[in-house]
């Protein structure tokens, strides 16, 4: 995003004014600052219920995300704004566009005055978090701001010119956005925005983070449901998936050793049901494409590594030392990496069975670096027993999983209440209650 377009904006908010002409308060017609094309339409209902009877939300950027038991809400009457911000990537097919930096706004007919702002998580779209997060800030009386990110699909890394330049233009997509959807909702309502609010799941969860530690200005607080942490001398995925990668083989056929190494990575004893699928699914492709944003040269001309490639194939990402590689990889890093310096309030979740993100290796790191960098009273972290990164697998396995998202459910609600002088539960491993059936635990969570 261009330096003139941040300062435009700016201006435009710091005067209580829209930077662009606007229909009148509840009217079907938004402007949105800044956005090359934004479509606005009245709908009967802004939930996922109401959109996807209408085709105003795209089911797939969400399938996964949630269990099928999270509840519903109840039907929520609006505007949404479908567009995008100037870009010069195509790989975004929503709405027939092929065009990225695409968002969605949504803007409540009965409006508590707040914004939530989210990204993507993983390399999916603009609608990924319309079921996690959207319905219950809707439901609730927010207006909903949601980005693509600037680049989607598992060749990400083809956007940009250096290093890291995909993964950067996430974090300034996110703050357009929220720009952007701070003055359309002052055009829109002909009020003044009273909260802004960051939250997201996964990468979504460490735009949340990035944006308190360097845009606090922006946001009065928000929630980060297992973030991912990125930090030039680690731990960053790179020095975990790498290890379990190498030994999963051996593993899958018996060996006590192997099965050791990918405890030492970092992931947790009793997670081993869940190794098979995420070796297949996440933990190759992930490392591949990852690698290839800030470490080009590692395979050469091969674009993104060999799939499922045996440890000793050359440039075979198994066997990918990050540790050892240039100091250019660990400076791409350092570009988006964390400080822990967050300047507003935050709450964590983390699942202690995540087998993406190692709670060990992401969250509990996050929370010591907060603490360090002097801004503990501004962090809740709560460790959910149990959790994985996707709750959608605890629909395969209810027994053994819980879901997240009725905790992000508490700790969103938990996050207004500190704003409004409610300090929330103190940081807290969150066992899973003895005698809760898995209905039970998809309906509600409580964080003390």
């Amino acid at each position: 995003m261009r330096r003139w377009l941040v300062v435009v904006l700016a201006g435009a908010l710091a005067a209580g004014l829209p930077a662009s002409a606007s229909a009148s308060a509840g009217g079907c017609r938004v402007s949105v600052p800044g956005a090359s094309k934004a479509v606005s339409v009245c709908l009967d209902d802004l939930t996922t219920t109401g959109t996807l009877a209408s085709g105003h939300t795209v089911e797939a950027d969400w399938a996964g995300l949630t269990s099928a038991g999270l509840p519903t809400y109840g039907r929520v009457p609006g505007v949404q704004v479908d567009g995008y911000f100037p870009d010069t990537s195509t790989a975004n097919t929503n709405n027939g566009w092929n065009h990225d930096s695409q968002f969605v706004l949504r803007l409540p007919a009965h409006w508590n005055g707040g914004l939530v702002v989210s990204g993507s998580p993983g390399v999916r779209r603009q609608y990924a978090n319309d079921r996690a997060i959207g319905d219950q800030a809707l439901a609730e009386g927010y207006a909903f701001a949601a980005t693509d990110k600037g680049n989607t699909g598992a060749a990400f890394y083809d956007d940009g010119v250096r290093p890291g330049d995909a993964l950067a233009e996430w974090n300034t997509r996110v703050t357009q956005l929220t720009l952007a959807a701070r003055a359309a909702a002052v055009a829109h309502y002909r009020r003044p925005v009273t909260r802004t609010l960051a939250a997201g799941l996964s990468n979504g969860g460490y735009l949340v983070r990035w944006q308190l530690e360097n845009r606090p200005w922006l946001y009065d607080g928000g929630v980060d449901w297992e973030g991912t942490l990125w930090r030039a001398d680690g731990p960053n995925l790179l020095t975990f998936l790498p290890p379990a990668l190498r030994a999963y083989p051996a593993y899958a056929a018996g060996s006590p050793a192997a099965h050791q190494s990918i405890l030492d990575a970092g992931f947790a004893p009793g997670s081993e049901f869940l190794w098979d699928y995420h070796y297949r699914v996440y933990w190759d492709l992930t490392q591949r494409i990852y690698r290839e944003e800030v470490d080009p040269s590692f395979d050469g001309s091969t674009s993104a590594g060999t799939p499922f490639c045996a440890s000793g194939t050359p440039s075979c990402d198994a066997d990918y030392a990050y540790a050892s590689r240039p100091a250019s990889v660990a400076r791409a890093v350092e570009r988006i990496s964390l400080s822990g310096r967050i300047g507003k309030p935050l709450l964590t979740l983390h699942g202690t069975l995540d087998t993406l993100l190692p709670i060990t290796r992401d969250s509990d790191v996050y929370d010591r670096m907060i603490t360090s960098a002097g801004r503990g009273s501004l962090h809740r972290y709560y460790r959910v027993e149990g959790g994985n990164h996707v709750d959608g697998l605890v629909d395969a396995y209810p027994d053994r999983l819980r879901p997240l998202g009725p905790c992000f459910r508490t700790a969103f609600d938990a996050l207004g209440g500190w704003l409004r002088g409610a300090r929330p539960p103190a940081s807290a491993t969150i066992a899973r209650p003895a005698d809760a059936t898995p209905a039970d635990l998809a309906r509600s969570c409580s964080l003390g």
